[in-house]
């Protein structure tokens, strides 16, 4: 399996590179520290795995780059590595096209069997992870329930869809809550896939349905 290392720490990329690389199976062909610098090496090597780190404070993130790999090379697998145990991350990353997500802190068997899984095209959640998710499905088929959309989004998306729709630029959006700008830049872009939007009239329209346009 070929397969490369995108997270924005150093020593986490070595020791990654040292235990695979000690696999006979395993091949590392190529490491990056941030979103785009993976996705132009993935789009020339044509990994079959890229590891990719959430929390990429310099370029792009993980959940972004990881979206766009999908659209451009369907066929390598992503295995989300992170120290976020976390269920809106984890709905996020299953959104983006991730086919596994797996902690930081899982021993290196679990995260051999995590590679050696979505390199053969099957999908890998931590255990915790995957008993959420099942208790979550029971609870919603228990119910008869058909969520919303809307509803994944986190409240955080909310605000920037809202006052996206009412005509703030990124920067006045990062100024009111407290944010930096390229934080906007992803929230907007998770919120329009997660809502399946292309342009901002389809976002207005879609905030003035749902009643967020309440101007004071």
């Amino acid at each position: 399996m070929r397969i490369m290392i995108v997270d924005d720490h150093s020593m986490i990329r070595a020791g990654l590179r040292m235990l695979l690389s000690s696999k006979e199976d395993i091949e590392v062909v190529a490491e990056a520290s941030e979103g785009d610098e993976g996705i132009r090496a993935a789009l020339e090597l044509r990994p079959d795995v890229v590891l990719m780190d959430l929390s990429m404070p310099h370029g792009k993130d993980g959940l972004t780059a990881a979206s766009e790999l999908k659209e451009k090379l369907p066929d390598t697998a992503v295995l989300i590595l992170t120290m976020h145990d976390d269920d809106e991350y984890l709905f996020r990353a299953i959104n983006a096209g991730a086919g596994g997500y797996v902690l930081k802190s899982a021993p290196h068997e679990e995260l051999l069997a995590a590679i050696r899984t979505v390199a053969r095209g099957d999908a890998y959640l931590y255990p915790t992870a995957t008993k959420r998710l099942m208790n979550e499905f029971i609870g919603r088929m228990t119910r008869g329930e058909s969520k919303d959309v809307f509803d994944t989004l986190s409240e955080r998306e909310k605000e920037v869809l809202e006052l996206t729709a009412k005509g703030y630029g990124n920067k006045e959006i990062a100024e009111q809550l407290i944010i930096s700008v390229k934080t906007v830049e992803t929230h907007k872009s998770n919120v329009m896939e997660k809502l399946g939007l292309k342009s901002r009239p389809e976002l207005i329209k879609y905030a003035m349905k749902k009643g967020l346009l309440h101007f004071e």
